[in-house]
Protein backbone atom coordinates (compact mmCIF):
# COMPACT_ATOMS: atom_id res chain seq x y z
CA UNK A 1 0.00 0.00 0.00
CA UNK A 2 2.77 2.40 0.93
CA UNK A 3 4.55 1.80 -2.40
CA UNK A 4 1.46 2.67 -4.44
CA UNK A 5 1.02 5.90 -2.48
CA UNK A 6 4.57 6.96 -3.34
CA UNK A 7 3.99 6.08 -6.99
CA UNK A 8 0.88 8.24 -6.89
CA UNK A 9 2.90 11.08 -5.38
CA UNK A 10 5.45 10.95 -8.20
CA UNK A 11 2.62 10.95 -10.77
CA UNK A 12 1.14 14.05 -9.16
CA UNK A 13 4.57 15.70 -9.05
CA UNK A 14 5.15 14.86 -12.74
CA UNK A 15 1.70 16.21 -13.67
CA UNK A 16 2.24 19.49 -11.80
CA UNK A 17 5.76 19.86 -13.18
CA UNK A 18 4.67 19.41 -16.81
CA UNK A 19 1.69 21.73 -16.40
CA UNK A 20 3.91 24.43 -14.89
CA UNK A 21 6.41 24.12 -17.75
CA UNK A 22 3.66 24.21 -20.36
CA UNK A 23 2.18 27.33 -18.80
CA UNK A 24 5.43 29.25 -18.48
CA UNK A 25 6.37 28.28 -22.04
CA UNK A 26 3.38 30.19 -23.39
CA UNK A 27 3.98 31.68 -26.85
CA UNK A 28 3.13 35.31 -27.56
CA UNK A 29 1.43 36.04 -30.89
CA UNK A 30 3.23 38.77 -32.90
CA UNK A 31 0.01 40.80 -32.96
CA UNK A 32 0.28 41.28 -29.18
CA UNK A 33 3.52 43.25 -29.53
CA UNK A 34 2.49 45.04 -32.74
CA UNK A 35 -0.77 46.36 -31.31
CA UNK A 36 1.01 47.39 -28.10
CA UNK A 37 3.56 49.39 -30.11
CA UNK A 38 0.70 51.09 -31.96
CA UNK A 39 -0.95 51.98 -28.63
CA UNK A 40 2.34 53.27 -27.20
CA UNK A 41 3.77 55.15 -30.18
CA UNK A 42 0.78 56.18 -32.28
CA UNK A 43 -1.95 56.09 -29.61
CA UNK A 44 -4.08 54.12 -32.07
CA UNK A 45 -5.90 52.36 -29.21
CA UNK A 46 -7.08 53.30 -25.72
CA UNK A 47 -6.75 49.72 -24.47
CA UNK A 48 -5.91 46.16 -25.48
CA UNK A 49 -7.34 43.02 -23.88
CA UNK A 50 -5.22 39.87 -24.22
CA UNK A 51 -6.38 36.29 -23.80
CA UNK A 52 -4.46 33.04 -23.38
CA UNK A 53 -5.62 30.46 -25.91
CA UNK A 54 -4.95 27.27 -23.97
CA UNK A 55 -5.27 24.95 -26.99
CA UNK A 56 -2.66 26.85 -29.02
CA UNK A 57 -0.66 27.68 -25.87
CA UNK A 58 -0.32 31.32 -26.82
CA UNK A 59 -1.37 34.81 -25.81
CA UNK A 60 -3.54 36.56 -28.42
CA UNK A 61 -5.23 39.96 -28.81
CA UNK A 62 -8.90 39.59 -27.87
CA UNK A 63 -10.15 43.19 -28.06
CA UNK A 64 -8.91 46.61 -29.12
CA UNK A 65 -10.41 49.77 -27.64
CA UNK A 66 -10.75 52.86 -29.81
CA UNK A 67 -9.06 56.07 -28.57
CA UNK A 68 -12.44 57.67 -27.75
CA UNK A 69 -13.51 54.80 -25.50
CA UNK A 70 -13.71 55.39 -21.75
CA UNK A 71 -12.29 53.54 -18.76
CA UNK A 72 -15.81 52.18 -18.15
CA UNK A 73 -15.82 50.75 -21.70
CA UNK A 74 -12.51 49.09 -20.90
CA UNK A 75 -13.63 47.51 -17.61
CA UNK A 76 -16.88 46.35 -19.24
CA UNK A 77 -14.83 44.46 -21.85
CA UNK A 78 -13.21 42.25 -19.18
CA UNK A 79 -15.16 39.04 -18.52
CA UNK A 80 -16.58 38.74 -14.98
CA UNK A 81 -15.37 35.16 -14.46
CA UNK A 82 -12.32 34.68 -16.70
CA UNK A 83 -8.72 35.87 -16.41
CA UNK A 84 -7.21 38.32 -18.91
CA UNK A 85 -4.19 40.55 -19.35
CA UNK A 86 -4.85 44.10 -20.43
CA UNK A 87 -3.04 47.32 -21.26
CA UNK A 88 -4.70 50.69 -20.72
CA UNK A 89 -3.38 54.09 -21.82
CA UNK A 90 -4.54 56.45 -19.06
CA UNK A 91 -4.55 60.21 -19.70
CA UNK A 92 -4.68 62.57 -16.74
CA UNK A 93 -3.85 66.09 -15.63
CA UNK A 94 -1.41 66.58 -12.74
CA UNK A 95 -1.90 68.95 -9.79
CA UNK A 96 0.41 71.34 -11.70
CA UNK A 97 -2.08 71.25 -14.62
CA UNK A 98 0.22 69.20 -16.88
CA UNK A 99 -1.30 66.68 -19.31
CA UNK A 100 0.28 63.23 -18.82
CA UNK A 101 -0.25 59.63 -19.81
CA UNK A 102 0.62 56.33 -18.11
CA UNK A 103 0.50 52.90 -19.68
CA UNK A 104 -0.97 50.37 -17.25
CA UNK A 105 -0.53 46.61 -17.41
CA UNK A 106 -3.45 44.95 -15.65
CA UNK A 107 -3.53 41.29 -14.67
CA UNK A 108 -7.24 40.55 -14.26
CA UNK A 109 -7.87 37.29 -12.39
CA UNK A 110 -11.33 37.34 -10.79
CA UNK A 111 -11.93 35.14 -7.75
CA UNK A 112 -14.66 33.35 -9.71
CA UNK A 113 -12.33 32.17 -12.51
CA UNK A 114 -11.17 28.55 -12.77
CA UNK A 115 -8.17 27.56 -10.65
CA UNK A 116 -6.34 26.16 -13.69
CA UNK A 117 -6.84 29.44 -15.54
CA UNK A 118 -5.53 31.45 -12.56
CA UNK A 119 -2.42 29.25 -12.44
CA UNK A 120 -1.72 29.61 -16.17
CA UNK A 121 -2.17 33.39 -16.14
CA UNK A 122 -0.06 33.78 -12.98
CA UNK A 123 2.80 31.65 -14.31
CA UNK A 124 2.85 33.36 -17.73
CA UNK A 125 2.42 36.98 -16.60
CA UNK A 126 6.04 38.07 -16.11
CA UNK A 127 7.23 36.57 -19.38
CA UNK A 128 4.34 38.16 -21.28
CA UNK A 129 4.82 41.55 -19.62
CA UNK A 130 8.51 41.53 -20.64
CA UNK A 131 7.37 41.35 -24.28
CA UNK A 132 5.60 44.71 -23.88
CA UNK A 133 8.35 47.29 -23.56
CA UNK A 134 7.00 50.52 -22.11
CA UNK A 135 4.68 49.41 -19.30
CA UNK A 136 4.76 52.11 -16.61
CA UNK A 137 2.39 50.81 -13.93
CA UNK A 138 1.38 47.25 -13.08
CA UNK A 139 -1.86 46.39 -11.35
CA UNK A 140 -3.29 43.05 -10.27
CA UNK A 141 -7.02 42.78 -9.69
CA UNK A 142 -9.28 39.98 -8.49
CA UNK A 143 -12.47 42.07 -8.36
CA UNK A 144 -13.57 45.34 -10.02
CA UNK A 145 -12.97 47.48 -6.91
CA UNK A 146 -9.23 46.74 -7.11
CA UNK A 147 -9.04 48.49 -10.48
CA UNK A 148 -11.68 51.20 -10.31
CA UNK A 149 -10.91 54.65 -11.67
CA UNK A 150 -9.83 56.00 -8.25
CA UNK A 151 -7.20 53.25 -7.96
CA UNK A 152 -5.95 54.02 -11.48
CA UNK A 153 -5.76 57.75 -10.72
CA UNK A 154 -3.83 57.22 -7.48
CA UNK A 155 -1.37 54.78 -9.10
CA UNK A 156 -0.81 57.06 -12.12
CA UNK A 157 0.62 60.01 -10.23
Amino acid sequence: MKGSLQDGDSDVHHFLHTKANAASGMAVHDDCKLKFLELKAKRTYRFIVYKIEEKQKQVIVEKLGEPAQSYEDFTASLPADECRYAVYDFDFVTAENVQKSRIFFIAWCPDTSRVRSKMIYASSKDRFKRELDGIQVELQATDPTEMDLDVIKSRAS
